[in-house]
């Protein structure tokens, strides 16, 4: 039977980004994807990369900058590996909140203005008292699409194997250690694993995390002049994404619905009245497409990184609503922690033992 260095479980952009680095570390890796690799939550993402908004908690902070820190490099580098684009926007974020909230409700680090308003997104609903006072973020977007079919090509370029639509049923021992997975179709054998299976994480055995998904419906249109919008814009009720191709994203959700990954129109609806009330001209926008994805979520909000109870078994799994964010730095300190060396950042608060009983 052939064996691997290491066995990823996940073809999101979590466990294809730290495929890559464990090749960089001359390991040879296999991933194993249920589905269709970097189909789930990173397809659904919207991609903003801002590195430190309000739903991620304060302890995230330092991994949430310093990864933010590391997008232009991750990207380029993904680019050149894959030979693909990647829609990476720096042109900034408009903050807008209400006069009666007092304060900003979304929490992002934010500066005033550098021009009005008006100025800055002409085609924003010309009632801007509601949206006073407005900041500015420098915060930075992708196109999580674009990042995954990169990562996905630059794994294969540099000889990753992949399995797909196998879904892993248990990691196996040899006297205690991790000698591999067991899927419903086959085995595979690797003296390392990392579970990297977002919402799914916990249904492997042996040990079971307490990870849940969280669904997040989102649309998009394509957007009647291509640059009628050009900054991202969060309000306090729905978040518009423009893409340098035209597109932009409306939306989205949070909502505890299991593993239901359906849409539903009035949602939808919705989310697409909160966007012409912000940009009236959306009115004309063509309808492409609407969709679901399972955010990873646990219990404390924070994700699960580092060793298990078995040794070779590492987990790297519910980053929640960052995990596009939060891709590059996850991958340098769990492929620090799997080839030996010490991480670069301090990993205790996410040490998945936190909760057992």
């Amino acid at each position: 039977m052939k064996t691997w260095d290491a066995i990823v479980i996940g073809a999101g952009i979590i466990g294809l980004s730290l495929a890559i680095e464990l090749n960089k570390q001359g390991l040879r890796a296999l991933l194993v994807e249920k589905g269709e690799p970097g189909r789930e939550a990173s397809w659904a993402a919207g991609g903003m990369l801002v590195d430190f908004p309000p739903e991620t908690p304060l302890a995230l902070r330092e991994l949430a900058t310093a990864s933010a820190g590391m997008y232009p490099e991750y990207a380029r580098e993904l680019e050149d590996q894959s030979g693909l684009k990647i829609d990476l926007r720096s042109i900034g974020t408009l903050v807008l909140t209400r006069v009666a909230d007092g304060q900003n409700p979304t929490g992002i680090q934010a500066n005033a203005l550098p021009q009005p308003l008006a100025e800055l997104e002409p085609a924003l609903s010309d009632d801007h008292t509601r949206y006073l006072p407005a900041l500015f973020a420098k915060e930075r977007c992708v196109d999580p699409r674009d990042l995954t079919a990169a990562a996905i090509t630059g794994a294969r370029h540099r000889g990753i194997d992949f399995s797909s639509g196998d879904r892993v049923i248990a990691v196996e021992t040899v006297n205690g250690k991790a000698s591999g997975v067991r899927t419903n179709k086959t085995r595979f054998g690797a003296g390392l694993v990392v579970n990297c299976a977002g919402a799914w994480a916990g249904q492997i055995a042996p040990h079971s995390f307490p990870t849940r998904p969280v669904k997040g419906q989102m649309l998009c249109v394509v957007m009647p002049e291509k640059e009628m919008l050009r900054h991202v814009v969060r309000a306090p009720d729905v978040y518009l994404i423009p893409r340098s191709d035209g597109r932009m994203l409306i939306g989205a959700t949070v909502e505890e619905a299991g593993f239901d990954k359906r849409t539903m129109p009035e949602t939808i609806q919705k989310l697409r009245e909160a966007a012409l009330d912000l940009v009236p001209k959306l009115a004309e926008a063509r309808f492409l497409s609407a969709w679901a994805g399972l955010r990873p979520g646990t219990p404390d909000g924070l994700p699960i990184l580092g060793a298990t109870a078995t040794p070779g078994y590492f987990v790297a799994t519910g980053h929640f609503r960052d995990g596009i964010l939060l891709a590059p730095v996850t991958a340098r300190v769990m492929g620090q922690m799997m080839t030996g060396q010490t991480p670069q950042f301090d990993l205790s608060k996410f040490w998945a033992g936190r909760f057992a009983d």
